[in-house]
């Protein structure tokens, strides 16, 4: 890669760049299959900023216009939740998502939220199965963890799980969930991450499901705030 990045938001459902993007992803992660489908991408760009929940893509291009990653992200009436960013193999170490991370947050900021969540696979809890799709495509739950802390999530000390996706369509449970807080500080509020799993969950869940998800969690966590390390 010759010159900077850039980075931008998709706002047409017709950008090529979003096919590009989906791609990566496809090759990115160990199972594609857990994520929002790239066909799904076109209908998040178009939802604009209507609604409690504000879709976003973001792609980072070399001055040639080639993708080189991209973000998924959501704004939420209290905070933003990552969904997914991906850089292609052949770009890492370049930047990329450091540059994709620092818009993101910027946007986030702007809107006045607290910070950024997002999930992460915890190695310690993995299937064999899944740490062996892992080595398939080169990727690392470890590294991967580092690399997130690196661009400064820190991982929030509560009971987490996505509530379906597992197996039979249970919960998820070899996951973290992760925050990028905006002020600095070292605890998230129980009821923040209950607020905002709500509104992130209710795309998929329904708005009845979602609550009462949410309601499990803080009640698994207990009203005081949760450390973030």
């Amino acid at each position: 890669m010759n010159g900077p990045v850039r980075v931008r938001r998709v706002t047409d459902p017709r950008d090529p760049a979003l096919a590009a993007f989906g791609e990566i992803q496809e090759r990115s992660y160990y199972a594609p299959e857990t994520l929002i489908p790239p066909a799904a991408f076109p209908r998040l760009v178009a939802s604009g900023d209507r609604g409690p929940r504000r879709d976003r893509i973001l792609v980072a291009q070399d001055p040639a216009g080639r993708v080189l990653g991209g973000t998924v992200y959501h704004l939420l009436p209290q905070a933003g939740f990552s969904s997914f960013l991906a850089v292609a193999p052949e770009a890492r170490g370049q930047g990329v998502a450091h540059a994709l991370n620092a818009a993101r947050l910027e946007d986030v900021r702007a809107h006045g939220l607290a910070g950024l969540f997002a999930d992460s696979v915890f190695a310690g809890r993995q299937s064999p199965e899944a740490r062996a799709a892992e080595a398939r495509i080169g990727t690392d739950p470890q590294a991967r963890r580092r690399a997130l802390h690196a661009l400064g999530y820190r991982t929030a000390d509560l009971p987490y799980w996505q509530p379906v996706g597992g197996e039979d369509g249970g919960p998820v449970t070899d996951l973290d969930l992760l925050f990028h807080p905006l002020g600095g500080a070292d605890t998230v509020l129980t009821a923040l991450v209950a607020a905002t799993l709500e509104a992130y969950w209710s795309g998929w869940l329904g708005r009845e499901r979602a609550r009462q998800e949410a309601e499990a969690l803080a009640q698994r966590t207990g009203q005081e705030p949760g450390f973030i390390s």
